[in-house]
C-alpha cells in the first residue's frame, strides 16, 4: 500500500467529528457476562498520528511499572472523563497533555473509532488526531515510562497480528496482540488498533 493510499484509507476509515460513538462499545456483546454490574465510566484515549518522512506512525506510551492499574503495559494517552470535560475530545486532549506533555495546540482531531468497553469498567472513546511532528513529548514519570511511535504500516500488515487465549473470571477470551520489537501491545490498546485496521480495510 502506497503512502498516499494509506493516508486516504486512514482519513476515510474514521467516524467524522460530528458522529461520536455512543455506548455500548462495539465489543459489548462479547463481554456482557464479565463486565462490572455498575454502569461503565466514560473514558477517552488519543490515537495520535504523527506524519514522518516514511509515512504515518502511531504514538504510544509505556506505563510505569508501579501503577496499580495496567502497570508496564502499552497504551494510548488517555483516561477517565472528568465532570468539567465537555466531550471525549476534551478528555483525550487533557490526558495527553498531563501524561506526555503534548498540548492541544499541537493536536488536530479528525475523527473517532468505535467505542470500546473494558473489563476494568470503562466505555472508551478513541479520538483520532494528527500530532505535529516537530513536538517533543515530555512524559510525566509518575505515569509514563516511555513514549514511542510505531509505523501505521506495521499494524496494517496481517503478519504482525496475533491472538492469544486467556482466562478471565472463569471464561476463556481471545486477546489481540501486536509484538513490536521487545514491546507487546495487547488488550484494549491492541483491540482499538485492530478496530482501526478493520475500518481501513473496509474502505473502497
Amino acid at each position: 500500500m502506497t503512502r498516499e493510499e494509506l493516508q486516504r484509507r486512514l482519513r476515510q476509515a474514521v467516524r467524522p467529528l460530528n458522529d461520536p460513538p455512543r455506548p455500548p462499545g462495539w465489543n459489548h456483546g462479547e463481554l456482557h457476562d464479565i463486565l462490572p454490574e455498575m454502569p461503565l465510566r466514560s473514558a477517552a484515549v488519543l490515537v495520535g498520528i504523527v506524519e514522518r518522512d516514511d509515512g504515518p506512525s502511531v504514538l504510544l506510551t509505556q506505563r510505569t511499572e508501579h501503577l496499580t492499574n495496567h502497570g508496564g503495559q502499552i497504551s494510548f494517552p488517555g483516561g477517565s472523563a472528568e465532570t468539567y470535560d465537555v466531550d471525549a475530545i476534551a478528555t483525550a486532549l487533557r490526558e495527553t497533555r498531563e501524561e506526555v506533555g503534548i498540548g492541544a495546540e499541537s493536536i488536530t482531531p479528525f475523527g473517532y473509532l468505535d467505542g470500546l468497553d473494558t473489563v476494568s469498567g470503562f466505555n472508551v472513546t478513541p479520538v483520532v488526531a494528527d500530532i505535529n511532528a516537530s513536538v517533543v513529548a515530555t512524559p510525566d514519570p509518575r505515569e509514563v515510562a516511555a513514549v514511542f511511535e510505531v509505523p501505521l504500516t506495521f499494524f496494517v500488515d496481517p503478519a504482525n497480528l496475533r491472538f492469544r487465549r486467556m482466562e478471565y473470571r472463569g471464561r476463556a477470551r481471545d486477546i489481540v496482540e501486536f509484538h513490536f520489537g521487545e514491546r507487546n501491545i495487547w488488550g484494549a490498546t491492541a483491540a482499538m488498533l485492530l478496530s482501526l485496521v478493520r475500518r481501513m480495510e473496509a474502505v473502497t
